[in-house]
């Protein structure tokens, strides 16, 4: 991994586009068009894409007529199959970077990258470490594998919805980095939602263990953020607990790949399958607290 690249001064200004505005893709999209740079939007779900065209960006009808003039396609979708399934269909203008921000896991990394050459586009691996509140910051964390002249011309993009660019030269480390990121929040989440559930159960009051760890060396600013959603009974999504089971299935799997065996994610899995079917797979992560209780 190379040290953290600073800031690119835009050299000009890429025409944008990007597929997929949900919870991640919309404050993008607004982040890019914020920063001067023209950006084209489209959405399976139209609706969420149409509150775009107030923050200056242009709302395609399909992803081929979001791409269709695209120096820099920027997909941000629920999976690897879901990016697959639109890039299917589309051809961007050839030499265009693809900077692919989903968190998709390695093998469907592999197959989005072979189909970006097979449409003779520049591929960068560029999943993001945050979620909807640094998104909406524009604070996101990019990590972007690829070659130096890709990300060179993705930078204005990165530097608009990011407040870090961590540089990586082959295609797939980004992605393996994020698994590993993602495996020690997803724990932090479950560990958090175990321990106020237990609290509960125990009759102890959960301010009473926050208070108990709080300054030391136990404490995080995670459990806090994520202790006070639980609390406060908000669960709107920063990230849903229908991605968290499929970012924690894309852990173990890689894990397996490589002859692992990780507990923790595969029980994380479970207790976000298990949330999910009680009916909280759109509710924020957090949520996965429910999970240990038996009506869910």
């Amino acid at each position: 991994m190379e040290p953290t690249e600073p800031s690119t001064p835009a050299t000009d200004t890429p025409r944008v586009a990007v597929l997929g505005t949900g919870i991640m893709g919309a404050p993008m999209a607004r982040n890019i068009a914020a920063a001067g740079i023209p950006v084209k939007v489209w959405n399976r779900t139209a609706a969420k894409a149409r509150p775009l065209a107030d923050h200056g960006c242009t709302v395609a009808e399909s992803p081929a007529d979001a791409v269709a003039d695209a120096e820099v396609v920027v997909t941000m979708l629920t999976d690897g199959d879901a990016v697959e399934s639109v890039m299917a269909g589309v051809a961007p203008p050839r030499g265009a970077v693809w900077a692919q921000t989903t968190t998709a896991g390695l093998a469907a990394t592999e197959r989005l990258a072979a189909r970006a050459a097979k449409l003779e586009l520049e591929f960068v691996d560029a999943p993001v470490l945050g979620t909807r509140a640094p998104a909406e910051q524009g604070a996101l964390t990019v990590l972007a594998a690829g070659s130096e002249r890709a990300r060179r011309r993705a930078a204005p993009v990165f530097d608009a919805i990011g407040s870090r660019t961590v540089a990586l030269d082959e295609i797939g480390a980004a992605s393996r980095l994020k698994l590993v990121a993602n495996s020690w929040v997803l724990a932090l989440t479950s560990a958090t939602g175990e321990a106020l559930a237990l609290a509960e159960g125990l009759g102890v009051d959960p301010r009473s263990f926050l208070d108990l760890v709080s300054g030391g060396p136990l404490d995080s600013g995670y459990l806090h953020a994520k202790a006070d959603v639980i609390l406060g009974g908000d669960y709107t999504p920063s990230f849903s607990v229908a991605n968290a089971a499929k970012d924690a299935r894309l852990v173990r799997e890689a894990a397996e790949g490589v002859g692992l065996r990780l507990d923790l994610a595969a029980a994380t899995e479970d207790r976000m399958l298990r949330a999910a079917d009680s009916g909280h797979g759109g509710d924020d992560m957090a949520a996965g607290y429910y999970a240990s209780f038996p009506q869910g």
